[in-house]
């Protein structure tokens, strides 16, 4: 599946060197200015997951493969890019092609790192990029809504419809004004649906991401910026996660091996990147499915509330046209019981049809003919 998350946040608060370490590629130039990161780079990402591991371990396949996400590390924002400031709207149409995104607040004090706005404030900055998300999403919708209101005057149901979008459009641009962000409105899938070819900003889901020192580890608690950034979040019903960037990327540059001494000498069970990957797998609302053999074990991303035919498409598309079954044994049963014949005997291998919910952490194998 083709989802992404974009980094964002206002220039040296750590985006790059956040993206350096999650993609493992250290691709994107971090550097002590402004607009370092002029084109957005990419970088494809396994997501954590200690059942694949654990699959892997019970088959021993030849390989093992797991699901992955797209994460751009995006040009830093500036106050007046929706007029065109710093990289202005290369910013913004860069912006739009993600489906998420990671709000990188810098949370820490560093003399030697320069701050875009003269100090670091993680609410002002947050309330930087909102604004300017805002009053591009607000210029995009009134533009729409220009046209809509033209096509409110044609009779018959092309009209009716246009009357019921101007008025989605109205509450737009009444939330946008007050600084409402879009996707604080609770809008129904109908509505979703009639907007989703604006892309809007602040309709993206949201993963704050506060950004702190390697000597603020172990004290995120007590820290008055993790907690302002923590009270925020809570207000908007969004997750944050608390990690150093700049010791993510020396995490990652370690050998393998050296990796959990190191973890444990700075009081970590686990990179705080695991963290931001699986939360962001999270945000996008995905979950895994497995395909368990000899060949390989490998982990696919599906939608939470797919049925079988859609999870088997994501393998091949010939997959779902040509569906006749799945069988499905859950993660948990096959890890006890330690095989599929097992499951099979059990009466624990289910034989499942197209209106079937797929799980998280369901292991299939799918029947099809085209």
């Amino acid at each position: 599946m083709a989802l992404s998350i974009g980094i964002l946040g206002l220039p040296n608060v750590g985006k790059s060197t956040l993206f350096n370490a999650v993609s493992q590629a250290g691709a994107a130039q971090a550097a002590n200015y402004p607009f370092c990161t002029i084109e957005p780079n990419q970088g494809v990402v396994p997501v954590p997951d200690e059942r694949l591991d654990k699959l892997t371990a019970l088959v021993k396949p030849l390989k093992k493969v797991p699901t992955t996400l797209e994460i751009w590390d995006i040009a830093g924002l500036v106050r007046g890019a929706s007029k065109g400031e710093g990289l202005g709207n290369q910013f913004l149409a860069n912006i739009r092609q993600v489906d998420a995104v990671l709000h990188v607040l810098r949370c820490f004090v560093d003399e030697n790192v320069t701050h875009v706005e003269g100090g670091v404030d993680p609410l002002r900055d947050r309330e930087v990029i909102d604004t300017e998300l805002a009053l591009a999403d607000l210029a995009t919708v009134e533009k729409r809504r220009e046209r809509t209101q033209k096509n409110t005057k044609v009779g018959g149901k092309a009209g009716e419809e246009a009357k019921a979008e101007l008025a989605l459009l109205d509450r737009l641009v009444a939330a946008l004004n007050e600084g409402k962000p879009v996707r604080s409105l609770g809008l129904t899938a109908e509505e979703k649906a009639v907007i989703r070819d604006l892309f809007l900003l602040t309709a993206k889901p949201v993963l704050y991401i506060a950004n702190i020192s390697e000597g603020q580890i172990g004290k995120e608690d007590s820290d008055p910026m993790v907690k302002a950034v923590r009270e925020m979040a809570a207000k908007e019903g969004a997750e944050v996660v608390v990690l150093a960037a700049a010791m993510e990327s020396e995490i990652q540059a370690l050998p393998e091996e050296e990796r959990p001494g190191f973890l444990d000498s700075v009081g970590l069970t686990e990179p705080g990147l695991n963290k931001v990957v699986r939360s962001g797998y999270k945000l996008l609302g995905l979950q895994t499915y497995f395909t368990v053999g000899e060949q390989e074990c490998r982990a696919w991303t599906v939608r939470k509330g797919a049925k079988a035919p859609e999870a088997a498409g994501v393998i091949h598309t010939d997959f779902e046209r040509g569906f006749i079954k799945a069988e499905v044994i859950a993660y948990g049963d096959l890890l006890r019981l330690g095989s599929e014949a097992a499951a099979r005997e059990k009466g624990l291998l289910r034989v499942e049809g197209k209106e079937y919910v797929v799980q998280d952490g369901d292991c299939m194998h799918f029947r099809f003919n085209v």
